[in-house]
């Protein structure tokens, strides 16, 4: 199988967490100091996926979008041609949570047949389940990963890049 490039979009509200994410991904490091993105950083990552028994190199190219965007992404350059998103809300902050939804929600509608998956990030910070939206009660799949510790980062972006290539999606 030949090798892949996958547009990723990484959405969602201000401080949840998808620059440690890309970070944690790429670099396997971890900075708890805060720095805003303004505007979009890009990331370069290649994984393996293995599709149906077939191992294939994917070039992930991370598109860490500023949090700022809401919905308005959707059309701004910076979303165009993009084959999957992962959608970041932070499990200590329950309105990430809701705008997570509606994000995912604005994706599905405006990049019909392609993947994105709702990330619970921080979930290092769990202390009680009581806020956390529950997966089977909104038909949304999620992720729970920590950027910090690094639970599940790789498996959430090989995730969506499995069901890119499923789907025949690719730059």
């Amino acid at each position: 199988m030949k090798n892949r490039a996958l547009k990723i979009l990484l959405l969602g509200e201000v401080g949840v967490g998808k620059t440690s994410l890309a970070r944690r991904l790429v670099f396997n490091t971890f900075d708890s100091s805060y720095k805003a993105t303004i505007g979009v950083d890009l990331f370069d990552y290649t994984l393996k996926a293995d599709v149906t028994g077939l191992a294939t190199d994917v070039n992930l190219l991370i598109w860490d979008i500023d949090g700022e965007f809401t919905q308005d992404v959707f059309r701004h350059i910076y979303a165009e041609g993009a084959n999957a998103a992962l959608i970041v809300s932070d499990v200590s902050r329950p309105l990430t949570q809701k705008a997570a939804v509606d994000l995912w929600t604005g994706f599905e509608r405006e990049f019909p047949g392609r993947p994105a998956k709702i990330v619970m990030n921080k979930v290092d910070l769990i202390t009680s389940s009581s806020d956390l939206l529950k997966p089977a009660s909104i038909g949304v799949d999620f992720i729970w990963t920590s950027a910090k510790t690094g639970y599940l980062v790789a498996d959430a972006f090989a995730q969506i890049a499995r069901e890119c290539i499923a789907r025949g999606l690719s730059l």
